[in-house]
């Protein structure tokens, strides 16, 4: 195999064995010729890596290695004819005729061949030669068995795999298939193997994944490349935080600080005393509040960004501390200072239930993901599970929880997390029953968790907020300064797109923002007219902000250049920009 005359057509070097072969890797497709076929494959050699020269403006590009790469993605996108020429005009070949002959023999089949051939393309690590060798002869052997000559494939287990001296757990449930055909349905992958026997080109693809880039390029290795670029551009734009449709190869991409939310769209008074609790819906359309006022409020946010009074729940004695919402935003659970915690249908308002213990009070609230289980501190310390019927079902007695603590439970339900100390945070595994520790040398106000659970956003006493990294070992990662807290309960939030930004509010009347991985402070907004306790991102809509103070309003942040129109076209209580009216 191999042989082709050098007066054939660039289009015609290569013939494939069967209508199968289509999409080599990555879905791309492929009719003739293959990728790197064209007239001067066969006859001449790579240039060696020492002769090439530098292109653009930085001169760190190989010429050879740029047009290698374009012409492998005209390939992959179908444009064979155009791939041939650019092989043919810049006489640089996509890949040496020892890789083509070694590339047909696998597409033909020829397993003993294309074994041979393997040490003369290029490959001096023994490893992967051995690799490759033997994913060829798993494809011969399962050739052998699709086509029931079980005695071929024994032969080639015996013979050709197993001499290898690798991979033995895969040779192992090799045997197995032979000594029980029917098997192969029942262990891992071997019959999704089974079928892979009938698409040669897929094995190339493993192949290719094996060998070195400089032998066989990469599927899709440009689009890679200018991915790549693209999200390095993104994750230098201090303040991206729109979609990434937006971005243009034509240009270098450059987000200006108008993406990030600073006026004020709307100032919510329907609270008629400090607002203490914030927090946006899974789904971005509902915001809860609670207050000193003893109520909370459900609002429902618009198609246009319009928000508006749903209803107000009334009935706690105390003040209403923290509102939590359930995985699918239906109910709402609210939570009053050391009182008890309601449980609220969210399009009804009504009240389902009140969770309460006997001599004690509750203090903090938190759904289990399952939306079946419900978790709250307590004053004595503990932490309570409870049915949605008011079942107790578990307590964690002891140093658990503070009068004063967050409560949060991570989206696989295993993590429980609060405030156990001054100064400490407890990361209990329900599932392991171990806990893990968050320190901090200054008294903890509150925290917040990221929507990947992996991060946790704390609030301190000296005017500092600390990321701590909790997946795997517990390491603080950034620290936010500019803030001011002397007295209050300051809460902050992560938010933007993908959660590229940190939100806190300040006893100065300001809401601060800051870049989460730069932490760089990019805005301290005005508006509120005494301190701001909490603030809360809409996880689907990067551009809206809610904050609430002490001032008994929620202001709802936007775009500069936005302007949210109302259906009824009346606006929901007074309007301010940046504190103008």
């Amino acid at each position: 195999m191999g042989g082709v005359e050098d007066d054939e057509p660039a289009s015609k070097r290569m013939k494939l064995s069967s209508g199968e072969l289509r999409g080599l890797s990555n879905g791309s497709a492929f009719t003739e010729p293959i990728a790197g076929s064209s007239r001067d494959l066969m006859a001449r050699p790579l240039p060696s890596e020492g002769d090439e020269e530098v292109i653009g403006p930085k001169g760190v590009i190989k010429r050879v290695e740029f047009v290698r790469i374009i012409a492998k993605a005209l390939y992959s996108l179908g444009y064979n004819k155009s791939g041939a020429h650019l092989e043919e005009e810049s006489g640089i070949p996509l890949q040496s005729s020892v890789v083509n002959l070694f590339m047909q023999q696998i597409l033909d089949g020829n397993w003993d061949e294309s074994v041979a051939t393997l040490p003369n393309i290029g490959l001096l690590d023994e490893s992967v030669i051995k690799s490759a060798s033997f994913l060829i002869l798993e494809q011969k052997f399962f050739e052998f068995l699709d086509g029931e000559k079980v005695m071929d494939a024994l032969k080639t287990l015996r013979t050709e795999i197993a001499p290898l001296c690798i991979n033995n757990n895969r040779v192992r449930e090799l045997s197995s298939c032979l000594v029980s055909p029917s098997h192969c349905g029942f262990v891992g992958s071997l019959r999704r193997d089974i079928v892979r026997a009938k698409s040669r080109s897929k094995l190339l693809e493993e192949l290719q994944k094996l060998l070195p880039p400089t032998i066989m390029i990469p599927e899709r290795r440009l689009e890679h490349l200018v991915e790549q670029a693209l999200i390095l551009q993104r994750e230098a734009c201090t303040f991206h935080n729109s979609s990434d449709k937006d971005m243009s190869l034509y240009t270098d991409h450059h987000c200006g600080k108008d993406q990030i939310p600073s006026r004020t769209l709307q100032v919510l008074k329907d609270h008629t005393d400090e607002v203490w609790f914030l927090k946006f819906s899974h789904n971005g359309k509902y915001l809860a509040s609670s207050s000193n006022d003893r109520s909370a409020i459900i609002w429902e946010v618009d198609a246009n960004g319009g928000v508006t009074l749903k209803h107000k729940l009334s009935g706690h004695q105390k003040s209403v501390s923290c509102v939590s919402w359930s995985s699918d935003d239906h109910q709402l659970l609210t939570c009053g200072v050391e009182e008890a915690v309601r449980r609220w249908d969210v399009s009804s308002g009504d009240c389902l239930h009140v969770y309460e213990k006997v001599g004690v009070g509750l203090v903090s609230c938190s759904w289990h993901p399952n939306g079946k289980l419900i978790f709250s501190g307590v004053n004595d310390k503990s932490i309570c599970m409870w049915e949605l019927d008011g079942k107790e079902l578990e307590c964690w007695k002891g140093q658990r929880t503070l009068k004063i603590s967050d409560l949060e439970v991570t989206s696989n339900g295993k993590l429980i997390i609060s405030m156990c100390k001054e100064s400490a945070i407890l990361l209990l595994d329900r599932e392991e029953r171990v806990e893990r520790f968050i320190e901090e040398d200054q008294t903890i106000t509150s925290f917040s968790l990221s929507r990947d659970n992996r991060f946790l956003l704390v609030n301190l006493l000296n005017q500092e907020i600390h990321l701590w990294n909790i997946e795997g070992d517990i390491k603080l990662v950034a620290q936010y300064k500019g803030h001011k807290r002397t007295r209050f309960v300051i809460r902050s939030c992560f938010g933007g797109l993908e959660q590229t930004f940190i939100a806190s509010g300040s006893e100065d009347s300001q809401v601060y923002l800051w870049h989460r991985g730069s932490c760089e402070l990019i805005a301290a907004l005005s508006g509120h007219s005494g301190a701001v306790n909490c603030v809360s991102w809409n996880p689907t809509n990067p551009h809206m902000l809610a904050s609430g103070s002490d001032d008994r309003t929620i202001r709802i942040w936007g775009l500069k250049d936005l302007n949210v129109k109302r259906k009824d076209g009346q606006s929901n209580g007074i309007h301010y920009c940046n504190g103008g009216t």
